[in-house]
């Protein structure tokens, strides 16, 4: 089904959304490489359940893969509203393709030069920026998702090297990856390691099958007396909580571009197919129930994109809103969901068969409401995070 990145956007540059005319360059360039080549692979990936290896090297001759890094290290220099232009467009045809990237982008990339010395830089940033090399993070555990303090992996210091014991689950890019940034305690305290795939000890397990998201790989990350060296440790000792934190607003602005992608990307289905399909001698868009579907899903989607891209010019290596980062992934999840379910309402069957990308699109969206911090996480931060700024 055609479809057109004006669907719900004004004609003329958007302060809000592309604040510049980069942005604006940045968000055509998206579009058009997401139109002209992640779609004609979005329905065949899915099938196939695994990364689109060239696919994502592509992203890598486009300067995506280090959107936030500095030009000076070879990343394209942008800010969070330029990677949530990426994700947002990306995810108009193949968000587990753009899920891939996130993980990738934000969770291996950014976090990994907020917090690394020169000589990791030196070391790792060329490989991970051209594609070369997929990257991703281990935090998650079988025991311990949302209770990341709770977390069991441990690291000690033998020498001039560190051993890794423990176990991360539901990582994405595990299959692929070649690097991953791992959370582990030491004496008690979280802190993060870079571990290849080369260490002695590591594996990876077999993929583990998911309802969507299925264009990225996921796997557990098995760490017996895995050796790394003591040079990959990340920051000091202790200081893993910092780094996670820090990088978590980018995080869930991102996810939450994810969501507002798909529900774009299903009202401009819906609005199409309202004005071409004929029911009872007219188009079913003349019936107020699907206008309702219709107008619904507009006024969410345009919430969303307001809520997210306000947030984003808040959120930066020196500046942070988990309050506003909270509360647009809370929004943005649960809003994909529902347009995407208006939309296949609106399809009736055809929005159900997989010949159309609404199927697909529905059963992406639910991970927005669970990964990157669940609703229930989003709820208890911002109710933690007001009481704090309005309550004496």
């Amino acid at each position: 089904m055609p479809w057109s990145n004006e669907s719900a956007e004004p004609d003329q540059t958007h302060v809000l959304t592309d604040p510049t005319p980069e942005h604006r360059m940045l968000r055509d360039m998206v579009a058009d490489f997401t139109r002209n080549e992640v779609e004609p692979q979005a329905e065949a990936s899915d099938r196939k359940e695994c990364l689109n290896i060239d696919l994502f090297r592509q992203v890598g001759e486009l300067g995506l893969l280090g959107i936030t890094v500095p030009e000076a290290w070879g990343g394209a220099g942008m800010d969070t509203t330029a990677a949530v232009i990426v994700h947002h467009e990306l995810s108009k045809s193949d968000p587990g393709f753009c899920l891939a990237y996130l993980a990738h982008a934000m969770l291996f990339v950014n976090n990994f030069f907020t917090c690394s010395n020169d000589d990791q830089k030196n070391r790792y940033l060329e490989p991970v920026l051209s594609g070369e090399w997929v990257g991703g993070m281990g935090m998650t555990e079988p025991g311990f998702g949302t209770d990341v303090l709770g977390m069991t992996t441990t690291a000690t210091r033998q020498q001039d090297s560190y051993v890794l014991n423990g176990t991360k689950t539901y990582i994405t890019n595990g299959p692929e990856g070649a690097i991953f940034l791992v959370y582990a305690k030491v004496d008690g305290r979280v802190t993060a390691f870079i571990v290849d795939r080369d260490c002695p000890g590591f594996s990876s397990s077999q993929p583990i099958h998911k309802m969507g998201m299925r264009a990225s790989s996921m796997s557990e990350l098995i760490f017996e007396d895995c050796v790394i060296p003591a040079s990959n440790l990340l920051g000091v000792e202790g200081g893993g909580m910092t780094h996670m934190m820090r990088n978590l607003e980018i995080e869930r602005l991102t996810l939450a571009a994810m969501g507002l992608g798909i529900a774009d990307r299903c009202l401009d289905i819906m609005v199409r197919h309202g004005a071409q399909r004929i029911a009872f001698g007219q188009p079913i868009n003349r019936f107020g129930q699907i206008q309702r579907y219709i107008g619904d899903s507009y006024a969410m989607v345009e919430a969303a994109r307001s809520l997210i891209y306000s947030v984003a010019l808040d959120v930066g290596p020196n500046s942070h809103n988990r309050l506003g980062s909270d509360a647009a992934k809370l929004f943005a999840g649960p809003m994909a969901k529902q347009v995407a379910d208006h939309c296949m309402q609106v399809m009736g069957g055809s929005g159900y068969c997989n010949e159309y990308p609404v199927e697909r699109l529905f059963r992406d969206a639910k991970l927005i409401e669970i990964g990157g911090g669940t609703l229930e996480s989003h709820q208890k931060n911002i109710t933690k995070d007001l009481t704090r700024q309005r309550v004496s």
